[in-house]
Order: C-alpha cells, then sequence, then structure tokens
C-alpha cells in the first residue's frame, strides 16, 4: 500500500513522534541545500470564513495546529512566521509537530506574532527599539531574533505586521524606526529577513522605504505574476513579503504566493474554508 507524506506524517504525531524526529533519522545526509521561508497570516487559527459550519468544528474539536502544521509541512519549511497567532499554546502545539524552535512576540494590541525555526533561536527581542514602545506604534507586532544557519552563519529575522487601514500614517512612522534598528546589523554585513504582513502594496511608499535601505524583495526577484497573498479566495492584493538583506540577499532561487492546498478558498464550495484569509508567502534562499 502506498502511503502519502501526509499520512505518514499524520500517522507519526498520533503516537507521538515529530517531524523534528523525523529529520534525526536523516541527520547522516548532506547539509541542506536551501532555506525555505514562509510569511503567513493565520487569522487566529479561526479557518476562513469563520463562520462556516466546518471551520467552527474544525476549531471546537482543536483541530487546527494539527491542520495547519501538516499542510506547512509540506514545504518542509526551515522558518515560519506568523502574524495574528492565536494563543501560546496553539502556536507552541504547531511548532512540537513541526520539529521547530518557537518564540513569541507579544502585540500591542491583540494580534501576537510568532517564529518558528528548525535552527537553533540564539536570541530574541519584542520591539526592539532601545525605549518604550510608543502608544499608537506597532499595536499589530514587530519582534527580532537571530537563528543560527547550519554553516554556523547568523542569519538576523525580523517578523512584522505593521498598522492596517488605508492612510500610511502610521507605518511611516513604523517602518523608519524599524529600518534604524536593523542598522548595525546591515552595517556589520549581516544576513536580514524581514518577514511578515506589511499591510501595503509594492507600488506605496511604505514599500519605497525597505528598497531604499537594500532590502530585496524575494518575489519581485524571481517570481511570476503579481504574488497576490490576500485574500485567499480571489487573491487582489500583495501585502505579505520576505525582503531580505546583506549577503542572503543576493541567495533568492525561489518565491512565490502558495494559492494552493488547504491554504486556498475554493470560492465554488459552500461548505469549504481556507486556513486563513491570506495566502503565505513563500521564499528559497541557496545556502
Amino acid at each position: 500500500m502506498n502511503v502519502s507524506r501526509r499520512q505518514f506524517v499524520s500517522a507519526l504525531g498520533a503516537v507521538g513522534v515529530g517531524t523534528f524526529a523525523l529529520r534525526s533519522f536523516a541527520a547522516d545526509d548532506a547539509s541542506p541545500v536551501n532555506l525555505r521561508v514562509i510569511a503567513y497570516n493565520i487569522y487566529a487559527g479561526h479557518g476562513w470564513p469563520s463562520d462556516r459550519p466546518l471551520a467552527k468544528e474544525a476549531v471546537k474539536k482543536g483541530q487546527m495546529p494539527e491542520r495547519l502544521a501538516l499542510e506547512l509541512a509540506l514545504y518542509d519549511p526551515d522558518i515560519v512566521n506568523f502574524s495574528e497567532s492565536p494563543s501560546e499554546e496553539f502556536t507552541k502545539e504547531v511548532a512540537q509537530r513541526m520539529g521547530m524552535h518557537h518564540v513569541r512576540f507579544p502585540s500591542g494590541g491583540n494580534w501576537p506574532g510568532t517564529l518558528l525555526s528548525k535552527y537553533e533561536i540564539l536570541d530574541s527581542q519584542n520591539t526592539p527599539l532601545g525605549y518604550e514602545r510608543p502608544q499608537d506604534l506597532y499595536t499589530r507586532h514587530w519582534g527580532k531574533a537571530t537563528i543560527m544557519l547550519p554553516q554556523g552563519e547568523p542569519l538576523v529575522v525580523h517578523s512584522a505586521h505593521l498598522y492596517p487601514v488605508e492612510d500610511p500614517t502610521v507605518r511611516l512612522k513604523e517602518i523608519p524606526a524599524i529600518l534604524k534598528s536593523m542598522q548595525p546589523d546591515l552595517e556589520a554585513g549581516r544576513s536580514v529577513l524581514l518577514i511578515g504582513d506589511l499591510n501595503h502594496k509594492p507600488d506605496a511608499k511604505e514599500y519605497q522605504l525597505w528598497r531604499d535601505a537594500g532590502f530585496v524583495d524575494t518575489f519581485a526577484q524571481v517570481g511570476e505574476g503579481e504574488g497576490l497573498t490576500f485574500r485567499s479566495d480571489k487573491p487582489q492584493d500583495r501585502i505579505d513579503y520576505i525582503l531580505a538583506a546583506g549577503p542572503i540577499a543576493k541567495k533568492i532561487v525561489a518565491g512565490r504566493p502558495l494559492f494552493e492546498g488547504a491554504f486556498r478558498l475554493n470560492p465554488d464550495d459552500p461548505n469549504a474554508f481556507a486556513l486563513s484569509d491570506h495566502l503565505p508567502q513563500y521564499a528559497e534562499f541557496g545556502l
């Protein structure tokens, strides 16, 4: 009997063997060739539309962490970023099922961030301004972590969910402060990623600030089409990004939104629901 990867991973989970243990079986394999990164606004783990009976049932039965972990595991990611995280218990379960380290970035409001990493997280800091967070800024989330890559090189990752609404005023305050905090790492020539739901489009003033600071948009560099990530039934906007600066920006080999599988909503099926109203943004870097 042929067993799919999804069935195999699920069976391992049922007997208490996570993906981390599965990875250890292959410890003698050659070093990984690519670094796979996913940025995903997960809509607080409610499923979307959250009023669909099947979505409600999945939440009621506590199935959403497993569903999310199984779908993400199909892409074998090394780093996953969540915007609009649910409880820490929820995201820790996802991390455990995927065999990943876990860092939570508390929100200034009710939208925490989460960073999952296959590799060791050396340190982390929430809202790393160097001073107390202004009440009107970073009400979603912003945090920083350092991840140790297989070759022994540090990767600085900023996880961010910027202020929504069409008016860019708040975001135009948030971004310069983030860039200022990044400056020592950028000047030192370190690899830096900024990943998350940035709530602006590529034609916005905010986007140009990232570009002027030397960040490369992974999708714009290698992707095809428009790279739309919102919404998951009929995508119309690109507001979720994986941006790279420093040495890693020269190693981008793939980038695309994941408009497929359980990430995608079939609008013709009234019973269907997607894992979120956003699509994940995916990028791959050669190591």
